[in-house]
């Protein structure tokens, strides 16, 4: 079964008709639109990155049968060359912050990855998008320093505060992951704009008809 994870991305867009359940998890309860897929908006309640009940989201997805996920992310740009308005589908990821685990008693190592099948998938339901790179993550829900920007730069592509922390749970539960990251911003200091958690909002409404077309074709191919 196909899961779609959503956030700042999907807020403007027009999603299919799906029922909305609230599965019980060991961690506590999540929200998911459930159909032919199912759907997972990972601000819940409002919650901001930081706050988020990770394990409860994809411990839900695990629950509902879900195999293969496709996460789509709202990021910011640490490359000159990866204007706003672009798609990444990366190959990689990082992280700066401390990311949850579903093992809280016993040792359970994962080889962190992005499924490579899933991304070659990806990339052909996606042709405009660029192909590869490092996501990088931070705690949020503030806005990186120049300094941090500048640092980040050196070693990823993009950054964002969610995608990896997500893409190390389905993991460990046994789910196939990939992202699909639009870019909404250049990061703090590369762009002549003060940047807002309002300037990214309006670029994502400015894209949310091609995000509801992306939606779509993934849907239509591996749900």
């Amino acid at each position: 079964m196909l899961g779609i994870i959503g956030g700042t991305s999907l807020l403007f867009a027009d999603l299919p008709p799906l029922e909305k359940k609230t599965i019980a998890t060991p961690y506590g309860p999540a929200e998911v639109h459930t159909g032919a897929f199912a759907l997972l908006m990972r601000h819940q309640h409002n919650l901001p990155p930081h706050r988020i009940n990770y394990r409860a989201c994809l411990s839900a997805l695990a629950t509902l049968g879900v195999d293969e996920i496709v996460a789509i992310g709202s990021t910011g740009s640490l490359k000159p060359e990866i204007a706003p308005g672009s798609i990444v589908i990366p190959t990689d990821y990082l992280s700066v912050t401390d990311i949850p685990s579903i093992h809280e008693c016993t040792i359970g190592h994962v080889c962190p990855e992005l499924d490579a099948d899933l991304v070659r998938t990806l990339g052909g339901l996606i042709p405009e998008a660029r192909m590869g790179g490092v996501y990088a993550q931070t705690r949020g829900p503030r806005i990186e320093t120049v300094a941090e920007v500048r640092a980040l730069a050196k070693v990823a592509d993009i950054v964002g505060m969610t995608v990896a922390s997500e893409a190390t749970l389905a993991l460990e539960l046994g789910m196939r992951f990939a992202a699909v990251c639009t870019v909404d911003n250049y990061a703090n200091g590369l762009g002549e704009e003060v940047l807002t958690y309002e300037h990214i909002l309006a670029i994502s409404q400015a894209f949310a008809r091609r995000t509801e077309k992306i939606l779509e074709k993934i849907v239509e191919t591996l749900a």
